[in-house]
């Protein structure tokens, strides 16, 4: 099993959408085109294309799919989202959650 590595974020600082990393970092360094992925992803190039400006987040079958290309594997392209979407919640429901109450068992 390959060891993980976790990436260090300076905390309260916003994590980047996976889109942006696949569409800065990612299909550069394979030197591939947005249109080109979507092919070899087997997507259309719209869908790519709303993952990639941040429209759309990445669905576990679009993992499946990336984390194949790539040869990373889905989950961290999961967990790019799951960061991505948490820190966006947190911050747009930070009243709401303040005024829930927290219950410990006995």
């Amino acid at each position: 099993m390959a060891r993980e590595i976790k990436a260090k974020r300076p905390s309260g600082m916003q994590p980047s959408h996976p889109g942006a990393i696949l569409r800065d970092d990612v299909l550069p360094a394979l030197a591939i085109t947005t249109t080109e992925a979507a092919r070899l992803l087997g997507v259309s190039r719209q869908s790519l294309h709303a993952i990639l400006s941040g429209r759309s987040g990445i669905t576990p079958a679009m993992a499946l799919r990336i984390g194949k290309l790539c040869g990373n594997g889905p989950d961290i392209w999961l967990r790019m989202q799951q960061a991505h979407d948490l820190w966006h919640a947190q911050r747009k429901m930070a009243e709401e959650i303040a005024a829930i109450p927290t219950r410990r068992a006995a």
